[in-house]
């Protein structure tokens, strides 16, 4: 097996921009390109094979093609996780996903608990994450009614380098001038509760999902811990970051000096989204070329691998 480069799906939601595009050269005729699917095998998006004997190829395919890519681990309907890059040109709608237990219930999917990671904001950029202090179903409602609703609502700012944590039932919303590398359960489920009363291209305001929010959301206060503390390991060729550990995935962000060698888990596979820079990867006596906005696969059998380069990128391991 050999170093798998992917090809993302894109996104056209009314809130994106044209970041991603001039950042990472995404060429994909979608406007506004609101998110690119880097990682996918949902349904509603599959990532592609660049590269190699699977060029053309979905993800969700080579995860029947080549189960032994991906490790021991039996993924029977493909990732359980999908990675993407989002690009908030304009505030996203407030909202919140199920659990893993009420999704597949009522929509036939996973839940989706997620984390962002910050790799832009403009000054003043804020999220919206959790409420300002508990609330009621009933508070929700009236708010609603009134016009009231963003009051109940907690908006922290960002900056670069900020990692979020976001369980499923947590209210929350990206807000303009905002770039960010999402990790989520592989979920299209959302129930948006307020979208400002935008209208779409055919001038149409977008479904709300109030009743499916209610029952799933948690009502009380979560901001104290909205960042996550980050563990640090330094050397004179990198620093690592670990991100988050979850029982979904685990992340950590790499910013590499010169080179780095990476020992991988057995029975599972690497992901890697590469967000600055150019440089090599090695392994098993072969090479590929990656630079920001690539994604790329080390499959399971692969032991170790060296990066090499100026580089910045988030290793993710399921």
């Amino acid at each position: 097996m050999y170093l798998i480069k992917l090809e993302p799906t894109g996104k056209d939601y009314l809130w994106g921009g044209e970041y991603l595009k001039r950042k990472y050269n995404k060429c994909l005729n979608v406007n506004p390109l609101a998110e690119t699917w880097e990682f996918s095998t949902h349904p509603n998006g599959s990532s592609i094979v660049a590269n190699g004997k699977y060029k053309g190829k979905t993800l969700s395919e080579l995860f029947k093609l080549e189960p032994k890519i991906f490790g021991k681990k039996k993924f029977k309907d493909g990732s359980p996780i999908l990675v993407k890059l989002i690009d908030a040109n304009k505030d996203l709608s407030v909202q919140v996903h199920p659990s893993d237990e009420y999704a597949k219930k009522n929509e036939n999917q996973m839940g989706k608990t997620e984390m962002w990671y910050i790799l832009e904001a403009e000054k003043g950029a804020k999220i919206v994450y959790g409420f300002e202090y508990d609330v009621t179903p009933e508070m929700i409602r009236k708010a609603l009614q009134d016009h009231t609703f963003e009051q109940l609502l907690h908006y922290e700012e960002v900056k670069k380098g900020d990692c979020i944590y976001i369980p499923s039932g947590t209210i929350h919303a990206l807000g303009k001038g905002i770039v960010c590398a999402e990790i989520q359960e592989s979920s299209d489920v959302t129930y948006r509760l307020y979208d400002y009363d935008r209208v779409d291209a055919s001038g149409n305001k977008r479904p709300l999902h109030l009743e499916k929010a209610l029952d799933v959301l948690n009502y009380t206060m979560q901001y104290e811990s909205i960042r996550q503390k980050k563990l640090i390991e330094f050397d004179k060729e990198y620093i690592i970051e670990h991100l988050n550990k979850n029982e979904y995935f685990d992340s950590s962000k790499y910013t590499v000096k010169s080179k780095i060698n990476i020992i991988k888990e057995k029975n599972s596979f690497d992901i890697i989204l590469f967000l600055e820079g150019e440089g090599t990867i090695l392994s098993n006596n072969e090479n590929l070329i990656c630079k920001g906005g690539n994604c790329i696969i080390i499959p399971s059998e692969f032991t170790s691998y060296q990066i090499i380069g100026k580089l910045e990128f988030i290793k993710i391991t399921i």
